[in-house]
């Protein structure tokens, strides 16, 4: 290899490795133009129905973005918070519940099988395989807690958590004052020869996640509202914290409808065990309604992404950019299948098999 080659290759290095060391400030800017392209979405939205400029359309949409933020801290946050309170306070002896109910179901079928299982050895062998397999009903509600207290020890670091909130919603207002010359910065940073092909892709891109978000926040409050009116019917307890968190843990897929999952079934099994497992064919009823009637009704001009490529997003995704990896999972993915589809695909990947195609026939 030539000087120039060693040179260019170590240049290559370098800056993937200075882009890994500033991968968290990547996905906040990330994270920064997902809301841009939200504010972008409504305030195109807005100009379409009143004619008026551009900052004034912004500033429109921004207070209405405050005024239903006020509504919803005035009339949900209550509510929700004493019932969410709760159910953080519940899932230990809802751990506990289950983990009594399952030694006693263990019991009766040891003793339908092998008989009393004290006068049987083989039983009692199994038995105590059985009780191994459930853990203490103390040390799992212990256990439980201690991971609870964890998370509101985690949660309660708030301070870097802001100066990070703060610097993305900076940075999306920026963007969506200004879209366009920030799109030309970008721009400028590729090749003259593909400047133009560059602004049709990152439409393209812009398009996508717009779809995105819309369908989401709609596909959401579907879930949340149907999750509201099964709990009621039900009657199971808490229903706003619970419905609102499976709208709220809709947004990551796969990964959040099971967390979702978790917390009415705590709150029903402490109440009859049957409700618990209505819950949980409700929830899953609800997930498949999302999944192949409403998801495909309201995102049928969205970027389509397979099941498999989401979850291995998810999981890449996670472990670079840690948990915001997780949530920012599907943006991320939607935007890279564009660009893997404009640039790979189409501009190296077609031309290159006409030319081989063209060199056959020749």
């Amino acid at each position: 290899m030539k000087l120039s080659h060693w040179l260019t290759l170590f240049a290559l290095l370098s800056a993937g490795l200075v882009l890994w060391s500033l991968r968290e400030i990547i996905i906040q800017l990330f994270a920064g133009i997902v809301i841009a392209m939200a504010l972008c979405t409504l305030v195109e939205k807005l100009r379409s129905k009143v004619p008026v400029a551009r900052p004034i359309a912004l500033l429109i949409i921004l207070l209405g973005i405050l005024l239903i933020f006020s509504l919803i801290v005035i009339i949900v946050v209550p509510p929700f918070s004493e019932e969410f309170q709760q159910l953080i306070v519940q899932l230990p002896n809802a751990a506990t519940a289950f983990s009594e109910l399952a030694e006693g179901s263990f019991k009766r079928v040891n003793d339908l099988v092998y008989g009393d299982y004290q006068k049987g050895m083989i039983g009692q062998q199994i038995l105590l395989n059985g009780f191994n397999v459930f853990p203490d009903s103390s040390t799992l509600a212990a256990g439980v807690g201690d991971g609870i207290k964890k998370i509101i020890d985690l949660a309660g670091n708030l301070g870097s958590g802001v100066l990070k909130l703060l610097f993305v919603l900076a940075v999306s207002l920026m963007v969506a004052i200004q879209p366009a010359s920030y799109r030309e910065v970008a721009i400028l940073l590729i090749p003259s020869f593909y400047r133009r092909r560059a602004r049709g892709i990152l439409f393209d891109c812009g398009k996508a996640l717009s779809n995105w978000m819309v369908g989401v926040l709609i596909s959401s409050l579907c879930v949340a509202l149907l999750a509201g009116i099964g709990l009621s019917i039900l009657g199971v307890k808490l229903v706003i914290a619970n419905a609102l968190l499976a709208g709220m843990l809709n947004i990551i897929p796969n990964v959040g409808p099971v967390i979702s999952t978790i917390f009415p079934m705590s709150v029903a099994l402490l109440d009859e065990p049957w409700k618990a497992i209505a819950v949980l064919g409700m929830y899953i009823f609800i997930q498949n309604l999302e999944s192949y009637l409403i998801t495909p009704s309201i995102m049928h001009h969205q970027v389509k992404l397979l099941p498999g490529l989401t979850l291995t997003a998810q999981f890449i995704f996670t472990i670079i950019f840690g948990p915001i990896g997780l949530i920012l999972a599907l943006p991320l993915a939607v935007v890279l299948q564009v660009l893997i589809k404009e640039v790979i695909v189409h501009d190296l990947l077609d031309p290159w098999r006409s030319k081989s195609q063209l060199h056959e026939f020749s």
